[in-house]
């Protein structure tokens, strides 16, 4: 959507079997050589990434994430472990991750799903059933229940109006919906918003939201605080907010991620490793505007060590 840049590019003077034999250096004797891993892996594009594990295990018989995980830990491993995971295959992976044991973080299952193009929809299905051997849309539908339950199920069906037409016609009949289904009657019917939000695309979301609001009188946002709750109103909250402005929406989950007490490394790792090579720029530019502070500069006060250095390294 729009014009969204990029922190990470294919490295251009790419030589794979420098990198490898840089890379095997850093791990050898004593000690490891974060900063060189680093210098590496920050600056190639995640197929070039891919082009380096293939070429380590062929010239040395080693697995370079076994290697790596020997010689990494904590928050800093984690993230160099995404790195080098296909994003797909880590995407599906973090929704996994996300249903595992008791307890499910829909905030994850909302970020990844609310987020998606219909093509990628379609990836983390055949992803996840390659990885997991197990049933995406199953897994969702038994780890969730009631309308948060329909809302994801419908955004799994990954037919989303994907063109850039406003239909100015439908934008009226989908804000009276809206209103008719929330504020202008007892009770909230989830239904309406469900379908709206999973199915038209984001620039006629964004006419239907003006309108929305031109009726009511109220901001669409607003609507939802009053009208919903939990982890429905979430869904919906993240919803509109990817529909009016995607890389805000992310800029929104970065900063939540680090304040207040403790860091959600999780979140800082899922976004600026998935949105690297998309939209990380962007997102960067939306941080600043919003919060009046540099997303570099909010990295550097909230984490440490070889991590920080890694992600000021792909934000560049």
């Amino acid at each position: 959507m729009g014009n969204c840049q990029p922190t990470v590019f294919p490295y251009e003077d790419f030589d794979v079997v420098a990198d490898i034999k840089a890379i095997r250096k850093a791990c050898k004797g004593f000690g490891t050589d974060e900063q060189a891993i680093i210098d590496i892996l920050a600056n190639r594009s995640a197929a070039q990434r891919q082009e380096i594990k293939a070429a380590y295990f062929e010239k040395y018989d080693d697995e370079l994430v076994d290697v790596l995980k020997s010689e990494l830990s904590g928050n800093f491993e984690n993230a160099i472990l995404a790195m080098l995971d296909p994003p797909v295959i880590y995407a599906v992976k973090e929704l996994r991750k996300a249903m595992k044991g008791p307890g499910t973080d829909e905030d994850v299952l909302v970020e990844i799903l609310c987020t998606a193009t219909n093509a990628d929809i379609a990836m983390f299905k055949e992803c996840y059933f390659q990885v997991h051997e197990r049933d995406l849309e199953a897994d969702i539908e038994s780890d969730t229940s009631g309308d948060v339950r329909n809302l994801l199920m419908a955004l799994l069906q990954g037919n989303r109006d994907e063109s850039y037409e406003v239909d100015e016609d439908l934008a009226d009949q989908d804000a009276t919906a809206l209103f008719e289904a929330g504020e202008g009657r007892f009770g909230t019917d989830e239904s309406t918003f469900s379908y709206i939000l999973a199915s038209r695309n984001y620039l006629q979301l964004q006419a239907t939201f003006k309108i929305y609001e031109q009726l009511s009188g109220t901001e669409i946002l607003d609507a939802i605080e009053n009208e919903t709750s939990g982890t429905l109103k979430k869904c919906y909250t993240a919803l509109v907010r990817v529909a009016k402005n995607p890389q805000l929406y992310f800029a929104r989950r970065l900063h939540k991620a680090m304040k207040g007490a403790g860091t959600d490394e999780d979140t800082l790792i899922r976004i600026i490793v998935c949105r690297s090579e998309y939209d990380l720029e962007t997102i960067k530019d939306m941080y600043l505007e919003k919060y009046d502070v540099s997303l570099k500069d909010a990295i550097r006060d909230e984490c440490s060590g070889d991590f920080k250095r890694l992600l000021l390294a792909i934000c560049h």
